[in-house]
């Protein structure tokens, strides 16, 4: 495996990398992250998350391993393995489809119909430059990846609704393609047609949230992690009378 090139962090870096953790134990750190913080391969000169966990690697030590994604705009739970064992562990994990993820989102003009259910979608990707995105698909297609997504409405208001999402599969931007696709976009998602002003009130990124993650934990047992909204996604509830 090819070694990596620690990055150097300002003090503000790490104090603000250091200020996401939510939980850490011998074999996992999760943090919180927030929206607009790309996990990896990101441009510019902002580091990516994955660059600022340079902030917790021991002196002539790795960093912690990411073990997932996501998206830029998407906030929440995300876990890093500490160690190489963990970090297979986990993976291994994740190839069988063991951890199980949930999120929360604003979806737009309204709670979808039925207001349960899944989307089972197959998936492509595309590629237009330096861009990529997905559509949905037939499943006969070259390039299909199957795609099931759960969810199930919470509260439903005026122009609105507040879901709970429940991904059976982890292609790129399935949720937000799947929402699209059943025509309630997520609020704020430009890609694929979420509603950037709902009931007056301005929505200046995508709304979703990833709000728990369960997993088998490398030492033994399973581990549930949550974390509560940000407190913008939390306003916009209240205003949109979604509590």
């Amino acid at each position: 495996m090819k070694t990596q090139k620690p990055v150097q962090l300002t003090p503000e870096e790490v104090a603000f990398v250091r200020g996401l953790v939510m939980y850490e134990d011998a074999d996992i750190l999760a943090l919180n992250k927030p929206a607009g913080l790309s996990s990896q391969g990101g441009r510019g000169q902002v580091n990516t998350l994955d660059e600022l966990l340079w902030a917790f690697a021991k002196p002539g030590k790795a960093r912690p391993r990411l073990i997932h994604r996501l998206d830029r705009d998407t906030s929440g739970v995300i876990l890093t393995a500490k160690t190489q064992p963990a970090a297979s562990f986990l993976g291994k994990a994740m190839m069988r489809r063991a951890f199980s993820k949930t999120y929360l989102a604003i979806v737009t003009p309204g709670a979808p119909d039925p207001k349960g259910g899944a989307i089972d979608a197959p998936l492509r990707r595309v590629e237009q430059g330096r861009e990529a995105y997905m559509q949905v698909c037939s499943a006969d297609h070259p390039d299909a990846e199957t795609a099931r997504s759960r969810y199930k409405t919470l509260k439903a208001g005026e122009g609105s609704a507040l879901l709970q999402l429940d991904p059976e599969s982890g292609r790129m931007h399935q949720l937000r393609v799947h929402l699209a696709s059943i025509g309630r976009p997520i609020a704020g998602d430009a890609r694929y047609g979420g509603a950037l002003v709902v009931n007056g009130q301005p929505i200046p990124r995508l709304m979703l949230h990833a709000t728990a993650l369960g997993f088998p934990h490398p030492g033994g047992g399973t581990k549930r992690l949550e974390a509560p909204p940000p407190a913008d996604m939390a306003a916009l509830i209240d205003a949109l009378g979604l509590r």
